[in-house]
């Protein structure tokens, strides 16, 4: 396996004007945070980088990942990302501000696998219910806000997570955050 180097990025907060508020730099601060965070699909898109870099579209058709988000990053902070092989695959850390901000491990099926489930039509946000044990229960799946992924918007998202390998382009192949959340366009 390739060596793959540190891949540093400045993040940046995609979601500043999004429905949750902990992406507004004043809602965070009153939580305490810094400033508004950078959403965790951003930080998934950056880690990413290392699997793509390693394994290419193989990796894009056939991949698979597993992430753990433990501290927040910030709009205008570098994001390192760091891979190392393990085993079959690759140990993923995200680190900002000098702390371990994510991890998580990528690795290559041999074949490709069946197509994901994907979450049941939205919910309007006046008709949905209130968040509490019930409604946010381990295994229930949340609604998303259909949208049409075009190349120009594909394209400004791209710039947006300051992706720099061409393969997408070059291709046309859609980033692998639009799998995992297609409501990022807000």
């Amino acid at each position: 396996m390739d060596v793959i180097a540190p891949y540093g990025v400045e993040a940046h907060n995609t979601a500043w004007d999004s429905e949750n508020k902990i992406h507004d730099d004043t809602v965070a601060r009153r939580f305490g945070f810094t400033g508004g965070l950078v959403p965790g699909v951003d930080v998934y898109a950056y880690m990413v980088h290392a699997p793509v870099a390693q394994w290419g579209r193989a990796w894009l058709e056939r991949g698979r990942a597993e992430c753990r988000f433990l501290k927040p990053v910030y709009d205008g902070d570098e994001a390192i990302v760091e891979a190392a092989a393990e085993g079959d695959g690759l140990a993923l850390i995200v680190r900002s501000r000098d702390e371990t901000c994510a991890t998580g491990t990528a690795s290559l099926a041999a074949a490709l696998g069946s197509s994901p489930e994907f979450a049941p039509p939205p919910i309007s946000p006046a008709n949905r219910p209130p968040a509490d044990e019930r409604s946010l229960a381990i295994g229930t799946l949340l609604g998303m806000r259909p949208m049409v992924l075009t190349p120009e918007y594909a394209a400004q998202y791209l710039a947006n997570v300051r992706e720099t390998d061409p393969l997408y382009a070059q291709e046309g192949i859609a980033h692998p955050v639009w799998c995992c959340a297609p409501a990022i366009g807000h």
